[in-house]
């Protein structure tokens, strides 16, 4: 029964399984060896105890396909959604079927003496004596794993609001499955139930708890893919986000509400072969990025320049890429009228990276006060139409004079944490308040940003992964994030860089190979570079074009000219800076094995200009002296404030 929870709290489920690959150190191992054992195969590299278990559960499944027998499938600990499978019906039929689990309390002190954490599991084992605080309980949940595209940054949003619920008077129920986070330490939330958070778990523990309301806004994707089935089933949503949730994720609904509030929206089509791909971007015309529906951290996403880049594995999003587009994330807080923006995060790199590889700065240098009125006038108008109460994430691309917006997502965002420490307000402990009931005007909200930069900065896994390329693109890398504040911004992104582990060299050899609209940028780059100090090498074009600006180079070869080329001088120690842009197929091939280069001797490598520009400028402003520390209760020093609708 342990297993299968913890296989269901994985939450990924391998679509295709090769049992020719039975007990290859392989991801879907464990899936392997169960599918094995369904089979009734013999299961190599494993203690036979495990193996006798995996084939009791395959056991299991064949006794309830031959009986029907629910209530015994389900003491022995096989979910819903196996039970569901094996008898062809859906999984509101089991439950039908099955008995109420019990409550039962996990024993943290080994019976040593009584133990007094409030830490719980289901089971059909005799169980507690249940306790519920009925209607003066919420029912947080959790995000589950922490993997790329979810993780951390969650479960301090899971944390703020058990913590805003039971300063205004409810006990905080949490359920959640990963025991590695704050959410599920014994003093946060006043029951912690250690379930996955999958539709069964939550729905027994509704059952059990009575809570007034299930709060599915703070936990990225997970809970808020629960809100439909969840509501179905009768559960009371905090903050009533279903219709926000549908409008927001169904892409030709969330058309008609930017055309009817007169936004623009990037083209786009859906597409469910190859060939329906290739008519949707010819329509639309290349380059286009091409994402399956509902993804976490971009997964599956990619970038096309052409037809013969164009490829579809399922049913897929087609959309226009606005290439040179300045991205900007905008996290505002909403009572189901009007917003009040948080803040407006600029993208470091341009359209094209995904937002959590993309280094961020608040404020956002590039938007005037012009831009900023009409992005919170978006904002508004979106958190009205789509009467989001609580937090409402915006996506935005700005391409010339023209504010495209690319997503909503009516729930915490990954940025919140650096957010609500960059502007110095709580904002998932703020969004509670809004999700029952409350109102903008209620809130003490700061009148204007603080006068410090802030820069959030990608943790990058790449030197882990032999062979890894380093360059960023739609589909998201990042394992983690780090902040860096300062009085400006080549300080604050220096310090974001220096925590993320990525060493910027004050002095050395900068090695600049880059594609071919990048050229005027590059040129402008390495004379800063010369004017640092540093040594500048370049493959032939770049070469020239550097040259052609009266700035000395040394010309090197590519790797296709013979040695002593590029990666000989990175393997050498020669290079301290690597800055390469990579677009279309020669260019990578060339580029990968200089990335590659890089990562393996652990020297810097940025993929944009614009991160080049801000690491140039990082370097600078390292050179003028040590910046100043300060502590966030420093910079945000409480005062006496008056409520604002900004």
């Amino acid at each position: 029964e342990a297993f299968l929870k913890a296989a269901q709290g994985r939450e990924e489920v391998s679509a295709t399984l090769d049992l020719s690959r039975l007990g290859e150190p392989v991801p879907e191992r464990w899936d392997l060896y169960l599918e094995g054992a369904r089979h009734g195969l013999e299961l190599p590299g494993i203690h036979p105890y495990f193996a006798a278990e995996l084939h009791a559960i395959a056991a299991a499944e064949y006794e309830v396909a031959a009986d029907g027998d629910v209530g015994r499938a389900k003491r022995f600990g096989l979910p819903d959604e196996t039970i569901a499978r094996v008898l062809g019906v859906d999984e509101a039929a089991v439950r039908r079927r099955r008995p109420l689990p019990g409550r039962l309390a996990v024993d943290s002190c080994a019976a040593e003496f009584e133990a007094r954490t409030p830490y719980y599991y289901l089971s059909y084992e005799p169980s507690d004596e249940p306790t519920s605080a009925g209607d003066g309980s919420i029912l947080i949940l959790g995000s589950g794993p922490n993997r790329i595209g979810q993780g951390i940054e969650f479960d301090y949003c899971c944390v703020h609001a058990a913590q805003a619920f039971r300063a205004l008077g409810y006990e905080a129920v949490l359920l959640n499955s990963n025991p590695e986070t704050v959410s599920t330490d014994y003093d946060t939330s006043d029951r912690l139930y250690l379930e996955p958070v999958t539709l069964e778990r939550v729905l027994d523990v509704c059952a059990l708890e009575r809570p007034a309301g299930v709060a599915v806004g703070f936990g990225g994707q997970t809970p808020l893919a629960l809100a439909g089935p969840l509501a179905d089933a009768g559960a009371v949503l905090v903050g009533d986000p279903l219709p926000a949730i549908e409008a927001a994720e169904d892409r030709g609904r969330f058309a008609a509400v930017l055309d009817q509030l007169g936004l623009r929206a990037p083209a786009w089509g859906e597409a469910s072969t190859a060939a329906e791909a290739a008519e949707v971007a010819e329509r639309i015309g290349y380059p286009v990025l091409v994402r399956p529906h509902y993804v976490i951290g971009g997964r599956g996403m990619r970038l096309a320049r052409g037809p013969d880049e164009l490829e579809l594995g399922g049913p897929a999003l087609v959309d226009e890429f606005l290439e040179g587009a300045l991205e900007l994330d905008v996290d505002c807080l909403c009572d189901g009228e009007h917003a009040w923006v948080a803040a407006i995060l600029e993208h470091v790199e341009a359209a094209g990276v995904h937002s959590g590889d993309s280094a961020c700065v608040v404020p956002a240098p590039s938007v005037t006060p012009e831009l900023e009125s009409e992005i919170r006038r978006a904002a508004s108008a979106l958190a009205g139409a789509l009467s989001v109460r609580g937090l409402l994430n915006l996506q935005l691309a700005l391409r010339g004079r023209e504010l495209y917006v690319l997503e909503a997502n009516p729930r915490a965002s990954r940025t919140v944490p650096f957010v609500s420490k960059a502007v110095g307000a709580p904002l998932a402990k703020i969004a509670c308040r809004l999700m029952l009931g409350e109102s903008l005007a209620d809130q003490s909200l700061p009148d204007e940003l603080p006068s410090h930069i802030s820069v959030k900065e990608a943790v990058l896994p790449f030197a882990r992964f032999a062979g890894a390329d380093s360059v960023l693109g739609p589909e998201m890398r990042s394992t983690g994030e780090v902040m860096g504040i300062a009085a400006d911004f080549p300080t604050a992104f220096g310090k974001a860089q220096a925590a993320a582990g990525v060493s910027l060299p004050q002095e050395g050899t900068i090695f600049i190979s880059v594609t071919d609209s990048d050229k005027p940028a590059a040129t402008q780059l390495a004379t800063r570079f010369h004017d640092l100090g540093f040594k500048v090498i370049a493959t032939a074009g770049t070469a020239q074009a550097i040259s052609a600006m009266g700035v000395p180079v040394t010309k090197i070869n590519k790797i296709g000219e013979g040695s002593p080329h590029v990666v000989d001088c990175i393997n050498s120690g020669e290079v301290d800076l690597v800055i390469n842009t990579p677009t279309g197929s020669g260019a990578r091939a060339d580029g990968y094995e200089i990335r590659t280069a890089a990562v393996r001797h652990g020297v810097p490598c940025v993929t944009t200009m614009t991160g080049a520009s801000a690491a140039s400028r990082a370097i600078f402003a390292a050179a003028r002296g040590d910046a100043e520390v300060l502590s966030l209760q420093e910079l945000h020093q409480p005062e006496e404030r008056e409520p604002s609708q900004r």
